[in-house]
């Protein structure tokens, strides 16, 4: 059961997302499978523009940015435990995790 694995991190905190790829990478090292990452991905900003009162201060403007951070994983030579290892992983809630086989 040769196979690439590829998992794809997000989240809007940076330091959560490494804690749980950190988490990710000893696991499947311990399985023995090769490990290529964790590979962070350019940071996605929106930025939002509010007025601050409608009528007087018209010109008077607040601005908010919401950043979302990426990490990409691949996993080489994985084996069945390298899959149960991964299924029983436990992960934070604020991390999205996409995986391809």
């Amino acid at each position: 059961m040769s196979q690439k694995i590829r998992i794809k991190l997000k989240s809007y905190d940076h330091m959560l997302l490494d804690k749980s790829a950190e988490k990710i990478v000893k696991a499947v090292k311990a399985t023995g499978a090769m490990v290529c990452g964790p590979i962070p991905l350019p940071t996605h900003k929106r930025i939002f523009t509010v007025n601050r009162s409608t009528f007087v201060n018209k010109k008077s403007r607040e601005q908010f940015e919401l950043s979302s951070y990426k990490r990409l994983i691949d996993i080489y030579n994985a084996s069945k435990q390298t899959v149960d290892a991964l299924t029983k992983l436990e992960v934070s809630s604020g991390v999205e995790i996409n995986v391809k086989l």
